[in-house]
């Protein structure tokens, strides 16, 4: 399950559970209307209570970063899982967005919020 909050320049993502594609699907929507109307968007997802993440949404993800790499301007990332951090600096790698992992929330929030 996935929950969204649009704000000015940022979409705040975060996961509970499984991430199915379905899920993200309705991210990738409500980040294509924000760069829409808005131009470049700052992302944060709160990855904290996510159970597993399918191959499927991993490889979307991959594609996503790389098809909209200059409509991003930041990617913060908060999870205590090596293995999500590996996979975000994975992602990083296809596109010039600024991209930072956090284990703290507050810290991650008040990263992508500056301008």
């Amino acid at each position: 399950m996935i929950t969204i909050e649009v704000r000015s320049h940022l979409v705040n993502a975060a996961v509970l559970g499984q991430f199915t594609l379905a899920d993200f699907k309705e991210l990738e929507e409500a980040v294509m209307y924000k760069i829409k109307f808005e131009g470049r968007v700052n992302l944060l997802f709160d990855l904290r209570d996510m159970a597993r993440l399918t191959v499927d949404v991993a490889w979307e993800e991959i594609k996503f970063a790389r098809e909209h790499r200059f409509d991003l301007w930041k990617i913060a990332v908060v999870t205590d899982s090596q293995w999500i951090a590996w996979s975000t600096w994975l992602t990083s790698l296809f596109t010039p967005a600024e991209t930072r992992v956090f284990d703290d929330y507050n810290l991650a929030s008040d990263w992508v919020a500056a301008v």
